[in-house]
């Protein structure tokens, strides 16, 4: 990792420790003579403080964006560090965090380690959407951890169908289908009953939301693999979801097509816990 001198600081809006969190921290890094910045929802935290900027102004002025909030926080700055090559530093100020793994104690002996070069990146593999309708493209994506096709509250089941670099592999009547990374494994995909898949195996994950038969289960292919998903039948309420932050109407005939993304999130992680210690963690693995 080179030299870094701008630090970007992603945080999670209105949180009430963000106003706290901030402040010496801007001192500290100061202090260091590193130059922070820090995004508008951020700015809405902290009392007269001005200059906030937008994620996309502050991703291509830094060298290091510093993530303040939970995995969702981080899901959308993903979305402009990975172009970017720009790491990402994760401070879980949320509950669960599988992504934001460092803990708030664990902020300034992070930063520390981080600025020695000491703590290294794991690269993350992203993936590429398009959705299409007639032929054209619609909408263009990338994403860290899931790709979802699902029905409103009230809407029926819906059908898709399913194929993996062109042969056919089933049609689904399901509530939707979670196309997922292995990062992705412990999010939506976990609680629709896809299997945890560690973040180094290069796969992608295929799990159909309660599905009308129950022989259909999650299945998981190579990430060089194109997956495509077609929408038939009836298409009411019918949303293409994508890492759980944007939402946009499919009809019925739409195509998303899904494969690996040439970017990779650069994701900072605790030399001094294994990804099985944090699932432990997370999950309350062995506890009574």
């Amino acid at each position: 990792m080179s030299a870094i001198q701008t630090i970007g600081i992603i945080s999670r809006p209105r949180r009430v420790d963000v106003a706290a969190i901030v402040p010496p921290l801007l001192k500290w890094l100061a202090d260091r003579k590193i130059h922070a910045l820090f995004d508008q929802e951020t700015a809405t935290s902290l009392e007269k403080m001005e200059g906030g900027k937008t994620r996309t102004e502050l991703a291509g002025q830094c060298d290091l964006l510093l993530v303040l909030g939970g995995d969702g926080t981080l899901l959308a700055a993903a979305r402009e560090a990975a172009p970017r090559s720009i790491p990402i530093l994760p401070i879980n100020l949320g509950s669960l965090g599988f992504l934001t793994s460092f803990t708030l104690q664990e902020l300034y002996p992070a930063l520390e380690e981080t600025l020695a070069g000491h703590l290294a990146a794991s690269e993350r593999v992203m993936l590429h959407v398009a959705l299409s309708r007639n032929g054209k493209t619609l909408d263009d994506q990338r994403v860290l951890n899931e790709v979802v096709i699902n029905k409103g509250a009230l809407a029926r089941m819906i059908e898709i169908r399913l194929t993996v670099n062109t042969d056919f592999v089933c049609r689904y009547r399901a509530d939707g289908l979670i196309v997922a990374t292995p990062t992705g494994s412990t999010a939506y995909s976990l609680a629709a009953g896809g299997p945890i898949v560690h973040p180094n195996v290069e796969c992608i994950i295929v799990t159909p939301i309660c599905p009308h038969t129950l022989s259909d289960r999650p299945i998981v292919v190579d990430d060089k693999c194109c997956v495509e998903v077609t929408l038939t039948g009836s298409a009411e309420s019918v949303y293409l979801t994508l890492d759980g932050q944007k939402g946009v109407p499919m009809q019925s005939g739409d195509k998303v097509r899904i494969f690996r993304a040439e970017e990779r999130l650069k994701l900072i992680q605790p030399k001094r816990k294994s990804y099985y210690e944090i699932l432990r963690s997370k999950l309350k693995w062995g506890e009574a």
